[in-house]
This record gives structure tokens, C-alpha cells and sequence, in this order.
């Protein structure tokens, strides 16, 4: 009976210690000093490797990989596990961001192999020191080195901020900065637009088009490279003035995290120089022409740049070497009198048509300029659509803005607008810029068609032109309209999902 007592009094002795150990670990830190003591005790017993990574070459030129590999370590949870570190304000003003301190050591994990990196600084020169063992070396350094690339890539597309650059003519750079330098006949100032994809007045379905064709262009580079097709996608956007075409642009840009490059022709004296703008933009980059239409139709014989000049600015073989991981829009008010060897596919990709406000676009613009979901005179403003009055989203997202603090008064505005200045454009805008009026009527199917987001169709155009396409594929590539809600009702499923965008 004793030695059981003895027992059971050694058994709580010992687990009472342990627990005492282990509550002076974790509470005190020590545990962090046990730690460091038992991975030097480890190297005692592996070979290590070393690579250097300094921040400047032999000949003075900054070395990329020592940026990627900051920019990596910087974003490693251990970061803020280490002993210590530097903390630094951010671009934005509450922003706080960590930094390497010199002779720093960073722990990082890869493959089920520990490296390390040591912020080395010597005789003023910076150099990151990767210590691998050496029996991990030959399996994991190169595919760790890609690792880097990668996410430091992500990274960068994620934090950069965001530029839009515009052209100038050869006699326009007096006093210009060294970046404008560098960047040649484009000059850049911050891209701050705040439109998204949320904040535009566009049917819901038709966005979600849109943003799913985007998402699966910026991860097709290895299928258009299969394809033997330059990893670029073009959008035309027409329809008339104040409809959103810039705001999308501007949503288009912010989705993606890309550059904006806005191309002025008048600004370009010949086509060379158009072809010079084009060497000088970057990849993830949109590069928009806006108002084409005005410069096709209003170009006279005396003009330098030729519509071969923009033809082979769309897609020639500059175009071809120089477009990677480019997405290219054009705006015009309309596209009738368009030739079209503009719009054919392979230069126009996605034809979308921004038409005056229908009482899906008022809603969405009262629910955002006034908060409103609905409303007594809804019904009202709903009776004047069905009419034909019309306006612009411009127009009418101002008459709000105006009347913001009363939302009853904002729409009695528009109310009142609707039935005056907006009497009868709707379907005048039908006429001008839908399928009747003086184009070709869908009976016949078009020669330039790409893949058509229209808002506007009905479904009965929209099974006629599904219908003469599947038909004639072997002549045209695939032609489709967005229908809205209501149509998407009436319309089965399966014939919507076997019409899908291409690339």
C-alpha cells in the first residue's frame, strides 16, 4: 500500500513539473530560446549551402531578384515572429509595414525543407544570403526560386498602384521627370477613377459576363499560347454619349489591377509613331482609343495616320510580337457606318452596347445615388420607360446627385426630365443603334460580328441570330446577346450555355 502511495505521489511530482516547464516556457519565451539552441545543435549535423543575392550587379544595375525576394520575405508570417524587425508607414496613411533589419535572419519553410535568409550589410552594400541544406538543395532550389517569382509577381499586381499614361507629341516634354523620360512619348499620372463593377449601371448578368471573361482571360496565357493566338483580348464599346463607356473602361482597369494607356490620335503624326506607342506600353496593361468612330468617319485625305495604320496598330505584326497580357478597348457612339475590316473578329473580340437608361439601370442608379430600393413613384417612372423617354445615365445619375438630401424631390426631377427632354429618345436610340434604322437587319448575319453583350435585344432576335450563326459557324465566330432577367426566364438554359466566349 505504501509503495502505491509513493508511486502516485512520484507520478504527480513529475507532471506537476512538467507543467511548471512548460508554463516557464511559453509564458517567459523561453521556449523561443529552446528553439534556437536545438536548430544550431541540427546544423552541427547537416552540410549547408549559401547563395548570395546582391542588390547590385558587377556593373552597378539594380539585380531584379533581389527586389522579388524582398518583396517576398517582407510578406512571410515570420516576419513577425523574429527577435526584430522594422516597422514602416505604408503608401496609404494607415498603413504599416514591416521591413528587414541588417544581419536579420528570416525562417521560412518549402517543400518540408527550412531555409533561411540573412539580411547581409557590408561596406554599404545590401545582399541577401539563402542558407539551404545541402541535402535538400538539388529538390528544392530551383522550384523554391520560381516559388518567389511567383508570389512576389502576385505581390506586385496586387500593391502597385495604379497609372494612367497618356501621349504627347515629340515638342510636348519640355521639363519632364525622369520617369516621363524613360517612358518616352507617354506621360503618366496616378490612375485614382473609383469606378467598379458594383458602381456602374449595368445589368447584373451582363457584368458577371463580363468580369467572368476578364477572370478567364488573365489565366489563359498557356491556352492562347496553344492556340498559337497572342494572349490579348479587344473590346468594342459603343452607344451614345453619357452611357458609361468610360466609367467601364475604368471598372475594366481596377478589376484587373492594370495600367490605363489612353491613346489621343490627334497626337500621333504617322503610323510609325502609332507603332511606337505601342512598343512602349507595358504587359497588364488597357489601352483604350475612345471616340474612334469620330476620328474614321472626320479623317480627310491629308491625314498622316491611314486607317491601315490603325488596322495594323489592332493587329499586325507589331501587334502580335507586343500585345502579351494586353486587353485593348475602343469606344464609339455608334457602329454603322464602321467599315468592317474594323470590327471584324480577331480585331474586335467582344462587341458590348451601353444604350440610354432603362428602368433596370434607374434602379440601380437610385439604389446608388439615393439608397433606394424602392419607392411610391417607381411605378410612375416605370410607365414613362415603357413609353420610350430616355435619358442618359450621366443625366440622370446628376439629377440625383443634385437632389441627394431628398430622394422624393430627386425623382419627381427626373420624373419631370423624363417626360421633357427624355420624351421619345428611347426608342429613337432603338432605332439608331439597335438591329433596325440603316443597318442590317438580323436576318442577315453580319460579317464583322464578335461575341455581342448587347442590353437591349429581344429574345426573339436573340434565338433568330443564334439560330443563322449556328448555321453559318463555319463563317462567322459565335454572336450572342445578354438577355435581362425577365428574358433569361423565358429563355431555356442549355441554349444559353452553348454559347460560350472564346479565350
Amino acid at each position: 500500500m505504501a509503495i502505491l502511495w509513493n508511486s502516485l505521489i512520484l507520478l504527480f511530482i513529475v507532471l506537476a513539473s512538467l507543467f511548471l516547464i512548460r508554463v516557464l516556457l511559453f509564458k517567459t519565451g523561453l521556449i523561443y530560446i529552446t528553439n534556437k539552441w536545438w536548430r544550431r545543435f541540427e546544423d552541427c549535423f547537416h552540410v549547408c549551402q549559401f547563395f548570395k543575392v546582391p542588390e547590385f550587379s558587377d556593373g552597378m544595375q539594380h539585380n531584379q531578384l533581389y527586389r522579388k525576394v524582398s518583396v517576398y520575405l517582407n510578406s512571410l508570417a515570420s516576419m513577425e515572429d523574429s527577435d526584430f524587425t522594422n516597422l514602416f508607414t505604408g503608401k496609404k496613411s494607415n498603413e504599416i509595414v514591416l521591413g528587414l533589419d541588417p544581419n536579420q535572419v528570416i525562417e521560412d519553410d518549402f517543400l518540408g525543407a527550412k531555409v533561411c535568409w540573412i539580411n547581409e550589410r557590408k561596406l554599404n552594400r545590401n545582399t541577401f544570403v539563402l542558407k539551404v541544406r545541402k541535402a535538400d538543395k538539388r529538390r528544392i532550389l530551383r522550384p523554391y526560386l520560381q516559388h518567389i517569382h511567383s508570389v512576389s509577381d502576385e505581390l506586385d499586381q496586387i500593391r502597385k498602384d495604379l497609372r494612367l499614361h497618356i501621349n504627347v507629341r515629340d515638342d510636348d516634354g519640355d521639363g519632364d521627370d525622369d520617369d516621363n523620360l524613360r517612358n518616352g512619348r507617354w506621360r503618366s499620372v496616378p490612375f485614382t477613377h473609383p469606378s467598379t463593377f458594383e458602381t456602374i449601371a449595368m445589368e447584373t448578368d451582363l457584368k458577371n459576363r463580363v468580369k467572368s471573361d476578364l477572370e478567364s482571360f488573365i489565366k489563359a496565357k498557356q491556352y492562347y499560347h496553344r492556340l498559337g493566338r497572342v494572349w490579348k483580348r479587344s473590346f468594342l464599346l459603343y452607344g451614345p454619349s453619357g452611357t458609361g463607356k468610360s466609367s467601364f473602361v475604368a471598372a475594366m482597369a481596377n478589376f484587373l489591377c492594370y495600367d490605363v494607356y489612353d491613346v489621343d490620335l490627334s497626337r500621333v503624326s504617322s503610323d510609325s509613331d502609332l507603332k511606337m506607342l505601342l512598343l512602349q506600353t507595358t504587359s497588364k496593361s488597357v489601352i483604350v482609343i475612345e471616340d474612334l468612330d469620330r476620328f474614321l468617319i472626320g479623317k480627310s485625305s491629308t491625314t498622316a495616320l491611314s486607317l491601315s495604320g490603325v488596322l495594323n496598330f489592332m493587329d499586325g505584326i507589331l501587334n502580335t510580337c507586343c500585345f502579351e497580357e494586353r486587353v485593348m478597348v475602343f469606344t464609339m457612339k455608334s457602329k454603322d457606318q464602321i467599315d468592317p475590316a474594323i470590327l471584324r473578329p480577331g480585331r474586335i473580340d467582344v462587341h458590348i452596347h451601353f444604350p440610354l437608361c432603362d428602368f433596370s439601370a434607374f434602379k440601380t442608379l437610385a439604389s446608388s445615388c439615393l439608397g433606394l430600393k424602392d419607392h411610391k413613384l417607381f411605378p410612375q417612372v416605370e410607365e414613362i420607360f415603357q413609353n420610350g423617354a430616355s435619358l442618359s445615365p450621366a443625366e440622370m445619375s446628376e439629377l440625383m446627385i443634385a437632389n441627394r438630401n431628398s430622394p422624393s424631390r430627386a425623382l419627381k426631377t427626373v420624373i419631370t426630365a423624363l417626360q421633357t427632354d427624355g420624351d421619345g429618345r428611347g426608342s429613337a436610340a432603338g432605332r439608331r443603334l439597335g438591329d433596325g434604322g440603316s443597318r442590317k437587319s438580323t436576318d442577315e448575319p453580319s460579317e464583322h460580328s464578335g461575341v455581342l453583350f448587347s442590353r437591349d435585344n429581344t429574345v426573339k432576335e436573340f434565338r433568330k441570330l443564334y439560330g443563322l450563326l449556328r448555321l453559318k459557324s463555319h463563317r462567322n465566330s459565335p454572336s450572342f446577346d445578354s438577355a435581362t432577367t425577365e428574358h433569361k426566364d423565358k429563355y431555356p438554359p442549355s441554349d444559353l450555355a452553348s454559347l460560350q466566349i472564346d479565350g
